[in-house]
């Protein structure tokens, strides 16, 4: 099965729910037979979500990151940018494959943010988009010129947050 008219989706905003989302796309479009590409760009730990898309049919998982948290590629190192560039050149392969019905990059508009990757190659992974795929961006910090090309634009506001409030860290199986 494929979707006869794929649209460009993002979700961002600084509230929790943005890759959890996309993961409920990822369920929904497998359970449909559709193929999915799924990568996360910045993270490289085998969190929960990996670990239960990995048993999903039709679902490819990578991951390009070194693991940093968001607040510390301020001080971005070769590594940090050499991770980026190749989950680019993955997902424009993908792009170009035409062979999935969705294609999610979890976390680029973070590495957009952090300087991993550039608006015009955002927009560009957005032009490569065949007709009939999904494409999804997730993160913080989607830029004006992504979110005026996209056909959908989710913002995850956050209220209030019991990692703020309580002090309470990310747990296994919920934020990990």
């Amino acid at each position: 099965m494929s979707v006869k008219v794929g649209q460009f989706q993002i979700y961002t905003g600084n509230g929790k729910g943005k890759t959890t989302a996309s993961l409920g796309l990822a369920l929904r479009a497998s359970g449909a037979g559709m193929k999915v590409y799924f990568c996360q760009f910045i993270k490289d730990q085998r969190y929960s979500e990996i670990k239960a898309l990995e048993l999903l049919p039709n679902v490819e998982v990578h991951q390009f990151g070194t693991g940093k948290g968001i607040l510390t590629y301020r001080e971005k190192e070769d590594a940090d940018t050499a991770c980026a560039r190749e989950g680019y050149k993955q997902v424009e392969a993908a792009l170009a494959s035409g062979a999935y019905d969705v294609v999610i990059c979890d976390e680029i508009n973070c590495a957009l943010m952090c300087g991993l990757l550039t608006e015009e190659e955002l927009l560009r992974l957005a032009d490569l988009r065949p007709e009939g795929t999904e494409l999804v961006f997730t993160g913080r910090g989607a830029t004006d010129a992504l979110m005026a090309r996209a056909d959908l634009v989710t913002e995850m506001r956050m209220v209030k947050h019991y990692f703020k409030e309580k002090k309470l860290p990310a747990r296994v199986g919920i934020e990990m």
